[in-house]
Parts: structure tokens; sequence; C-alpha cells
């Protein structure tokens, strides 16, 4: 039967358009509203499927003040195994050796009950016992942060600082010191721990080091690890720490902290992901963070890391191609995302927001800089280079072993 807005029956214009629209639009809304359920329901359930690989059974949860929840996931059954290489791997709880000349020897051991000089926030509430290791809950709103369930905790805008820009590519801003010129085994770091302020959810400042190998762009190799602030992906504007790897220049392999299969965690009392704690004062007290890392040469060549004063965790060498046997550069620095909204440089902070400058107690520093050199030398920087992307907007004045660092991004000078 024909519609009455299409036949040729005395209808009134008021009648018909209105018998039109009550038959024919609500026909369309109908479809999409089938089509935004079917879509709907198929993300549910990748973000289901997601949460329940990312978060493993726990033995026991603890609420962090600063909103996290921290579950305490048995060793054996944290996220490493799920890579196919590690399916039948072993533990190490220790590295078989630790580097001549690093501050710290074997007699140093902290055992696993001892208080951490590393706090975070959720240490308030209770710490994990032994024989597991602390994970930050993977959220809901995690994971539709990061667009789709696939995405999360991968980089979005995948560079180094020794890499050349493209035109159109979104603005990395660097300051590093950069070590190359010899072969690296492990490197040291002292990182001071601020509380920069990020302009866009996703933009992130961060104060970190690079071990790395190959090239950029193909089959670039890279340990990573420091603090950030990064809205997009923790939910907030918290400083947290983070690790990260990849063996194809970020394509397919790596991520932040646990989020995927490979790095192996030992240590129950630190969390990746979680809080850092507490934050220096422009122009009073001042906190930092040591990070060690180093390639256990005389056990199974794995990439162990120490933070503070814990053996914390390591990349099995095995996932690595070409860093399974050496780095050929180390970095260290700060770095943020400029996404130039409305043609106007980002004011995202880095490290303290104050130029290098202005020194101690008011610009962030890396300090007790060392490389493990191709003698197996633990040495300062001796082959060294600077790369400041802009030093109107962030800037870096090195003084061999150690170096200030920051910026406050735009200002009158980097507009």
């Amino acid at each position: 039967m024909a519609l009455p807005c299409g036949s040729g029956r005395r209808w009134t214009r008021a009648v018909k358009m209105t018998f039109c629209l009550f038959f024919l639009l609500p026909m369309s809304t109908f479809g999409n509203r089938n089509t935004n359920t079917i879509f709907d329901k198929k993300q549910k359930l990748e973000v289901q499927q997601q949460l329940k690989r990312l978060n493993k059974p726990t033995l026991k949860s603890i609420e962090s003040p600063d909103g996290d929840i921290i579950d305490c996931v048995d060793i054996n059954k944290q996220p490493a195994f799920d890579h196919p290489l590690l399916k039948n791997h072993t533990i190490q709880i220790r590295p078989s050796s630790y580097p001549k000349g690093f501050s710290f020897d074997e007699s140093n051991y902290v055992s696993s009950n001892s208080e951490p000089k590393f706090t975070q926030p959720w240490h308030l509430n209770g710490r994990c016992p032994e024989g597991t290791i602390p994970i930050r809950r993977t959220k809901e709103e995690d994971l539709l942060r990061a667009g789709s369930a696939a995405n999360y905790g991968r980089k979005k805008h995948r560079f180094i600082p020794s890499a050349q820009y493209s035109a159109g590519q979104v603005m990395h801003e660097h300051a590093v010191l950069i070590e190359q010129g010899d072969k690296y085994y492990g490197m040291m770091a002292e990182i001071n721990v601020w509380n920069p302020h990020t302009q866009e959810t996703t933009e992130f400042s961060l104060s970190q080091f690079w071990m790395i190998a190959g090239q950029y762009g193909q089959d670039l190799n890279t340990i990573e690890a420091g603090m950030m602030v990064y809205e997009s992906l923790y939910g907030d504007n918290n400083t947290r720490l983070f690790t990260y790897w990849t063996d194809d220049s970020y394509q397919n392999t790596g991520c932040y902290n646990l989020a995927c299969s490979g790095f192996v965690q030992v240590d129950n009392q630190i969390a990746t992901g979680a809080t850092v704690t507490p934050y220096s004062n422009y122009d009073g007290t001042q906190h930092s963070v040591k990070f060690y890392v180093w390639k256990d040469i005389n056990g199974n060549g794995d990439w162990w890391m120490k933070i503070a004063d814990r053996d914390f965790g390591y990349w099995p060498s095995s996932i690595f191609s070409i860093l399974s046997d050496s780095a050929s550069s180390v970095e260290w620095g700060g770095e943020v995302i400029n996404l130039m909204q409305n043609g106007q440089h980002t004011t995202t902070q880095m490290g303290s927001g104050h130029f290098p400058e202005e020194g101690l107690g008011k610009a962030s520093f890396f300090k007790n800089l060392n490389v493990i050199d191709g003698l197996k030398t633990l040495r300062g920087p001796r082959n060294s280079k600077t790369i400041i992307t802009n030093p109107n907007c962030y800037n870096l004045i090195n003084s061999g072993d150690s170096f200030y660092f920051g910026g406050p991004g735009r200002n009158p000078n980097c507009p």
C-alpha cells in the first residue's frame, strides 16, 4: 500500500508531514540506534576481554588514597608470562651479580619485607605479601580513554630524541643528554621528582632514561623508565613511575608498565604506573629517585633494573633482537608532547617548569650519571652531546655527570 505522502488522495499538507515524520524518521533513527547498540556491545565485549587479560587473579587488593587499586598478584602469574617466548621461563629472583662500582653490592641486598626508601601512596593502606607483585588495576575507563582496548598502554606518539622529524608529525620537544660511540651494558641516574603541569589530556611530560640499539623506524630496540604525567593514560595529573620497552621501533611490541607481556617484576613493594611521592618543592626540599640498569652478563644476559634500594625486575634478553647483546647509546632527559593547539606552543611544563639557569632547588636535575662501557667499566659520560628541540621553551645545561633541564613551555620567547 502506498504511503499517503506519495498518494494522490486529498490530504492536507500538515497531515501529510505529520504522517511521514511519524513513520519514516523513526525507521532511520531505529536503524542508527541498532547499529550503535551492536557497536557498543562489541566494544564492551572487547573491553571486558582485555580487562580479564590485564587484571590477573589477585591474592590481596589495596585501595590507594589517590584512587588507584593495587592488586597483589602471584609472582608466577604476572603478565610477563603471557609472552610466547616466556611460557617456560624460570623467574630469576635476584641477578647473578652486581656491576662493580655501582653504589651498592651483593651485601646490600634488601629483603622483600623491609621498608622501601621509595614510597608510593598505596603503602599507607597496606603492603603486598612475599611471593606476590603489586600491579595497578586497569579499569574500564582506562581502556575507553585509549580509544580501543588494543591501544591501551602503547605509545600514541612514537619517537626517541635522536630521531629526525618529518613534516606533519606531532611535535616532540626534548632536552636530553646522549652518550654514544661505544657498546653499553648498563647505566645509572638519579632523577629529580616534580609534578609538571600538562595543558592537554593527550600531552605528557616525562623525565626518563633510554637504552637504545638499532635504528628508529626500522629495528629499534629500547629499554626505558622514569617518571611521567600523562592524563590520557592514567586519568589524572599525578607524577607516576613508568617502564617501557620495544623490539620493533614501537610498532607491535612493547608497552607502558605491565600492560603487555615482557618485563618480569620480582619486587613486592613498588608498583609501575603508581604515583611517586613526595614531590620536590620550588626553592625547598628536593626529592629524587635512583635508577640502575645493567646486563647480567654472568647470568642469563637479562637486563636488570634496580629502583632506589630495590631489585625491581628485569627485561629478559630473549625478548630483544639487538639489545640481546648491548646498547649503542644511552640517553637521559625530558620530553613533552606539544600539540600546538590554536597554533600556539603548549604550556605543558618540563621538569620543574623552570629553566635550568635557575639551578638547584628550582630547576629539575639528573645527577650521578654513569654508563657501563664496552670494557665493562663503570664511568661517567664521555662521548656525549645534547639534543634541545627549542631552547626558548625547554633547555638543558650539562655539567658532565649531571645536568639541569626543563622549562615552562609557552612564554614570550616561545609563542
